[in-house]
Formats: C-alpha cells, sequence, structure tokens
C-alpha cells in the first residue's frame, strides 16, 4: 500500500464508545475472539489515534505455561486486577506490549493486542514509527505501541475510559482463523491466536 498522505483514512471521524468492563469480566479466550473488530483508541495531545483490532492471543492463569500469570511476580500482579486494565510490558529490550486484563477481578488473564488496522490519526503513527508505509505501522504488538504512542506509563491504565480505550466497533459477522501463540513453544496445541481473515494488517497469515 501507499504512503498515506491524509490524517485518516475515514471520510470523516468515528463517533466512539467505550466497551464496559463486563465486556472483559470473562475467559481470555472469548474476550481474544471477541476484541476483533473494536477500536483501540488513543487521545493523544497530538490528536486522536484509532485501529481496528484485527489479531489478538489468549492467555491464562497460572495453568498457561505461555503466561505471564505461571509465576505471580510484581509485574505480572496487574493480570489478578480490575478486567480492563491495561497490562504493559517491554520486550526483547526494544518494544512494548499491550495488553488487557481479562476474567473477573482475582482470576488472572489477558490478551495481547497482536495487529490493528490503521483508520485515525495516520500521520502521527507515521512520525512515531519513522515509516510511510501503512502494512508497517500496525501489524506485530511492538508496532503497534510505537504508532499508538503506548508505553509503560500505560501499565495499569483503565482502559474503558478515555484518553486510551477500547471502543464499540460494532463488528457484526468475521471470518475468524484460529492459530498457535506466536513465538510460544509451550502449550502449541492451544489454538489461542486470532485474527481476521484476509486483513492484510494482521502480523502473520
Amino acid at each position: 500500500m501507499e504512503l498515506l498522505e491524509g490524517t485518516h483514512l475515514l471520510e470523516t471521524p468515528l463517533v466512539l464508545r467505550p466497551l464496559p468492563r463486563e465486556f472483559f469480566s470473562r475467559d481470555s479466550v472469548s474476550v481474544a475472539r471477541d476484541l476483533l473488530g473494536h477500536f483501540l483508541v488513543h487521545e493523544t495531545p497530538e490528536g486522536r489515534c484509532v485501529g481496528r483490532i484485527v489479531e489478538t492471543e489468549a492467555y491464562g492463569g497460572e495453568d498457561d505455561p505461555a503466561s505471564h500469570a505461571r509465576v505471580r511476580t510484581p509485574r505480572s500482579e496487574v493480570m489478578w486486577g480490575a478486567p480492563g486494565t491495561a497490562y504493559v510490558y517491554f520486550i526483547y529490550g526494544n518494544h512494548h506490549c499491550l495488553n488487557v486484563v481479562t476474567e473477573p477481578e482475582g482470576i488472572p488473564g489477558a490478551v495481547l493486542i497482536r495487529a490493528l488496522e490503521p483508520l485515525e490519526g495516520i500521520t502521527g503513527m507515521q512520525r512515531r514509527r519513522g515509516v510511510g508505509k501503512l502494512t508497517l505501522l500496525t501489524s506485530g504488538p511492538g508496532r503497534l505501541t510505537q504508532a499508538m504512542g503506548i508505553t509503560l506509563a500505560h501499565n495499569g491504565w483503565d482502559l474503558t475510559r478515555p484518553p486510551l480505550y477500547i471502543a464499540d466497533g460494532s463488528p457484526g459477522a468475521l471470518e475468524v482463523l484460529a492459530a498457535p501463540r506466536v513465538g510460544v513453544i509451550a502449550a502449541r496445541d492451544r489454538l489461542w491466536r486470532f485474527y481476521i481473515r484476509g486483513n492484510p494488517f494482521v502480523s502473520r497469515r
């Protein structure tokens, strides 16, 4: 795809409503699948950034060997907190990952946001990423946090209200595929990665 010269891909800005906390207070696998088609929104001082969620991964509790919740540490403590809370961590020494806490409070779980389809605030995303090609902006967990201006400072934020939140996208029926989680050796039989079939912004197809 070519460099986008405007500020967003939509003719008119979206009217957005945050998803309620109850949406996230369910099992991680259901939330991961159901998040597809909804919007991640960050209202920054430079303007609003919006991306449609097109790829996710579910992570469980102590019984999931691939989850940070397999051991309760100061870093993973947020996974036991209120559903709809942001869990942001730094990985490989070079990028951040954004998760949303799931399950009822006291039961650990989270969903990793793996890829977005950029819709609004494209110019700002391009500036933060230092690239112009649309498919390189938000197709991967590290790319999307950089593009959306999300850092460790957002760990623990409430994703059910502005300025950083997940909004109702009214996605309707989607063709969703399930696959093993990326980079995970343990529990490869759990097909807990979900993505929208044919979407060009999915990180790996």
